[in-house]
């Protein structure tokens, strides 16, 4: 029987063809097998192995605290951006990320500039008085456990981005959406009030134990 790569002006596939088919057919198979569970046993060959290979490590700064955080406030935020391309449908141009920030908010009352000009006490040191600044709060802490994507669509032209990025399909646009909108939840939440009325408490506990029988806290 004659075949076409018999026949006079017949194509005959070079033998290097021959091998990258098959070659290609193999890895198909492969990856069929490992994603199907087809073969007892066979996924593991391939399974992925995590490895830490990050250095030590390194102390930059040490900065000296003096403030009394008196409450902490926990807040989460769902953040949905939407990214849209002029004249391009979403399919071929756009992003929308759906993500859930949970952080920590804290209150505190800055210490460090206090002197005897904010402190007042009566003769038989029975009294005391103390003037504070008002609490202020600290920018939001995202907690990574806890803050995660929930859903990520993006076009193709997004996609094919992706290929060639350090950072493909980062988070930091919803991150600091996120920072953001707990700060400003934390604004209205009445945390700094709560600091000052904790921190007043403790200071007036302290004093009380050394003797003070009357204690006032003011702060402004």
């Amino acid at each position: 029987m004659e075949t076409s790569s018999d026949r006079p002006g017949g194509s005959r596939r070079p033998w290097w063809g021959r091998i990258v088919a098959g070659v290609a057919v193999l890895v198909v198979l492969i990856v069929l097998v490992e994603r199907f569970s087809l073969v007892p046993g066979f996924g593991g060959l391939f399974g992925e192995e995590t490895r830490d290979r990050s250095g030590p490590a390194l102390l930059k700064s040490i900065q000296d605290m003096a403030r009394y955080e008196g409450a902490v406030g926990n807040f989460q935020v769902v953040v949905d951006l939407e990214k849209d391309a002029a004249l391009l449908p979403d399919a071929i141009r756009g992003t929308r990320t759906l993500y859930v920030g949970s952080g920590t908010v804290g209150g505190y009352v800055d210490l460090g500039a206090l002197d005897e000009r904010n402190v007042t006490v009566n003769g038989d040191r029975t009294k005391a008085s103390i003037r504070l600044p008002h609490a202020v709060l600290g920018t939001a802490a995202l907690d990574p456990h806890r803050s995660y994507a929930v859903s990520k669509q993006r076009g193709l032209l997004d996609r094919l981005g992706d290929l060639f990025s350090d950072n493909p399909a980062g988070e930091q646009a919803v991150q600091k959406l996120a920072v953001q909108h707990i700060d400003e939840a934390a604004r209205d939440s009445g945390l700094a009030e709560r600091a000052e009325k904790n921190t007043a408490s403790v200071l007036e506990g302290l004093l009380r134990s050394l003797g003070y029988r009357e204690v006032t806290v003011a702060y402004g």
